[in-house]
């Protein structure tokens, strides 16, 4: 079941953060993102803590909320999902960090994350790259302008975890689902 008060708590918080946020390069509102991430995850039966990670997967990232309070609103086993999937994207001096030292980072960190944690980042990529063959279909090449990597950077970030999640939840429906959408990924790339 996905609603819960603490599920409500979690969606409103996260419209909150988000409110001024649009996807990339649209006028799409960014919360449609984590949204449509805890629908894929309670689609596939995870449990309400991982649904409730899904929605807040970017308020620490991009919003910078503390992850304290993450904690003290929703418990350590959320605010453990969500602290593995935030990246650091500025260094000390308050430049942005490049793209494929954050993402592999992240990928070191979802290693040795919890299985919740890589549920929520497959249903993550796997609602990314729907999105972006969607976009790839309708718009073209041109889409690529609006991302901080080129095609095949984002491709192997995808697969890297699509393999990863293979890796902790063998056949599950949603690895099957992620690299399905992949595969497509890879068509559209001309890989």
């Amino acid at each position: 079941m996905i609603y819960s008060e603490q599920y409500e708590a979690a969606l409103i918080l996260a419209a909150r953060e988000h409110r001024t946020q649009n996807r990339k390069g649209t006028d799409i509102p960014y919360i449609t993102h984590p949204v449509l991430v805890s629908i894929i995850l309670a689609r596939h039966g995870f449990p309400d803590p991982v649904v409730i990670a899904g929605l807040l997967h970017d308020v620490v990232e991009d919003q910078g909320y503390p992850l304290a309070m993450v904690e003290a609103e929703f418990g350590a086993e959320v605010a453990e999902m969500v602290g593995a999937l935030s990246e650091q994207k500025r260094d000390a001096t308050g430049e942005v960090r490049p793209w494929l030292e954050r993402k592999q980072e992240s990928l070191d960190k979802l290693h040795r994350a919890s299985i919740g944690a890589v549920a929520v980042k497959a249903a993550d990529a796997l609602h990314n790259i729907r999105t972006l063959e969607a976009d790839l279909r309708r718009d073209g090449t041109v889409v690529w302008e609006r991302f901080n990597a080129d095609p095949r950077s984002s491709l192997w970030y995808y697969q890297s975890v699509a393999r990863l999640a293979r890796e902790r939840f063998d056949d599950h429906p949603l690895v099957i689902e992620l690299e399905e959408a992949v595969a497509t990924l890879m068509l559209l790339v001309g890989c």
